[in-house]
This record gives C-alpha cells, sequence and structure tokens, in this order.
C-alpha cells in the first residue's frame, strides 16, 4: 500500500508542468510548435535557453520533493522516495489535466537521480553529455542515463529493492524516448546538437 501510495504521490505532484505554465506566460502553445512536448527541451527549442532552464529546474525539483515527501511520510519503505519520483515521471509525461500529453521525463529522472544520491548527479551528466557530443545525438543523453543508474546503484551497493527500482526507473525513460531513437536511426536532423546548440548560443 505505502508503494503504491508513493507513486500516486508523485503522479499528482508531477501533473504540475511548468513548461505548460511557461508557455501560458509567454503566449505560446508549446504543444504546437517545434517538437511538440511539454518539457525543458521544447521550451529551450521554442522559448529560448533562459526558459528552458526554469522549466528544467522545476521539473527537476518537482520530482525531488516528491521523493523526499514520501520518504519522510513512509520512513519504513527504503524505495518510497524513488517510487513517487517515477510517479512523478509519469504524471509529468501523461498529466491527466493536460490530456496525457506532457513532455520525455529526463527532467524529473534527473530529481530521482538527485532524491537517491546527489553524488550521481555530476558523474552521469558530464559522462551523458560527453557522449551526447562525441555522437553527435540528443537521445543519446537519456539513454545513457536511463542505462546508467541501476548500474551505479548496485556499483554502490543499493540493496536488490533499490537496484530493481532504479532499473524500471531507467527503462521508463528509454521507453519514453523510443520516438527519439527512431529518429535518430532515420538520421533526422533535429536529433543532432552541436549546430543547433551554437546557434542557441549566438541567438541574442
Amino acid at each position: 500500500m505505502k508503494a503504491l501510495l508513493s507513486l500516486i504521490l508523485g503522479y499528482f505532484i508531477g501533473n504540475f508542468n511548468t513548461a505548460a505554465v511557461v508557455g501560458r506566460v509567454k503566449k505560446v502553445d508549446l504543444k504546437q510548435e517545434g517538437t511538440k512536448n511539454l518539457g525543458a527541451t521544447n521550451t529551450t527549442l521554442v522559448l529560448g535557453w533562459k526558459s528552458g532552464v526554469t522549466v528544467m529546474v522545476f521539473d527537476i525539483l518537482k520530482s525531488f520533493f516528491s521523493g523526499k515527501l514520501a520518504q519522510f511520510l513512509f520512513p519504513q519503505l527504503r524505495i518510497a522516495g524513488m517510487l513517487a519520483c517515477i510517479g512523478a515521471m509519469l504524471g509529468h509525461c501523461f498529466p491527466v489535466l493536460l490530456h496525457f500529453k506532457g513532455g520525455k521525463g529526463l527532467a524529473a529522472f534527473g530529481g530521482l537521480v538527485l532524491c537517491y544520491r546527489p553524488l550521481f548527479v555530476p558523474i552521469m551528466l558530464f559522462s551523458a553529455l560527453g557522449l551526447m557530443f562525441a555522437v553527435d545525438c540528443g537521445v543519446a543523453f537519456p539513454l545513457f542515463v536511463g542505462l546508467t543508474f541501476p548500474v551505479l546503484v548496485l556499483l554502490f551497493h543499493g540493496t536488490a529493492a533499490e537496484v530493481l527500482t532504479a532499473a524500471a526507473a531507467g527503462l521508463l525513460l528509454c521507453a519514453l524516448h523510443i520516438g527519439n531513437v527512431k529518429k535518430a536511426m532515420a538520421d533526422d536532423e533535429s536529433m543532432h546538437v552541436r549546430e543547433p546548440l551554437r546557434k542557441l548560443l549566438c541567438r541574442k
């Protein structure tokens, strides 16, 4: 029951979609622009890096807060925080308040990693960024962190339940990016990162 309550708690907190709020403030419907996703990446592409960073930070924090709240409410369940963060990912990607059309869950996944063990964040972040730029493919980032997280949990002596929950979260993240994997395999230019980043940084 506590596991289910943790998931539900995270799901409802995850329903708060920062991209939708920022888009409304900017008078732009992000569901109709760019990649049409309500996440940090599309916000950055359509509204610029400042708006994108704002969305990313709040999406990370809502997942992190979900996890910490679940840990406080259900201290006997060691994976309560992880489950709440997974719930936040699901709430972010499939928000009932937005007709189940949200983002891709990468920032919310980051909140999970931060909640579980902050040390993992720089390890995964810089490794994934290096790989992404090396292969010039954006989807390499979520795939790498999704597959790496359970491995790190295992290497740092996580319990069997923690490793399995981390694996479930990682596989969920990878599954949410299947569409981008297909684009990358078709050599879709939208998956390239080097030139778009250069243009973004040069944007006034």
